[in-house]
């Protein structure tokens, strides 16, 4: 599996937002791999417009560093106290944007999934856990042990979290790639309209 470089990372994040939908996340925990299309995406950039980005305006926290990073690094953070979301770095260094990871579709791990979400087999969820199982930012990085160890980590040069163009070698991707507005920032006054959500 041959990983995306860092080239890939390197570019507007509302570009970013959607070329990532379609590529794949290979998580490597303890050797058992976990492997998952992304599916729903949320662009946050740092200049003045976007009031939803936690570096509005530039602003730069001991939270918020991760994302002054190059492209291609993780920032991930906290939400509810509880709940981590996991965001890919977008452009280059200094230029602090983003793009939340929103849903992911299991492909490879199912079980090794579903156990670090419900403690069980996916045979053993009920319909409701099953079509629940990843479809929020908190749901993927439970899905995927996703937790602050990972912040400011690369997506290029480690081989415990990766991403790949395709998953075989004659994959054809044709998406009809939709838009819509980002979820839960109705405090982003007029950013909260941006139809900057990118999902299939």
């Amino acid at each position: 599996m041959k990983k995306l470089d860092k080239s890939f990372y390197n570019i507007d994040a509302l570009d970013l937002a959607k070329k990532l939908i379609g590529k794949y996340i290979v998580r490597n925990i303890n050797s058992n791999y976990i492997i998952a299309k992304i599916i729903e995406t949320e662009c946050y950039k740092g200049d003045n417009f976007d009031k939803a980005c936690h570096a509005y305006k530039s602003k730069r926290t001991k939270r918020t560093e991760s994302l002054f990073l190059s492209g291609g690094h993780l920032y991930i953070h906290l939400i509810y106290g509880m709940y981590y979301c996991m965001n890919i770095v977008a452009d280059k260094e200094e230029v602090p944007s983003g793009v939340l990871i929103r849903n992911i579709e299991i492909v490879k791990g199912l079980d090794i999934a579903c156990n670090l979400r419900y403690n069980k087999d996916y045979i053993y969820l009920t319909k409701y856990q099953k079509d629940n199982l990843s479809n929020g930012p908190g749901k993927v990085c439970k899905c995927l042990n996703i937790d602050m160890n990972l912040n400011q980590k690369d997506l290029y040069s480690k081989n415990d979290i990766f991403l790949i163009d395709n998953l075989y070698n004659n994959e054809t991707k044709i998406y009809n790639i939709k838009e819509g507005k980002r979820i839960n920032i109705d405090y982003a006054e007029e950013a909260k309209d941006f139809l900057w959500r990118f999902y299939i």
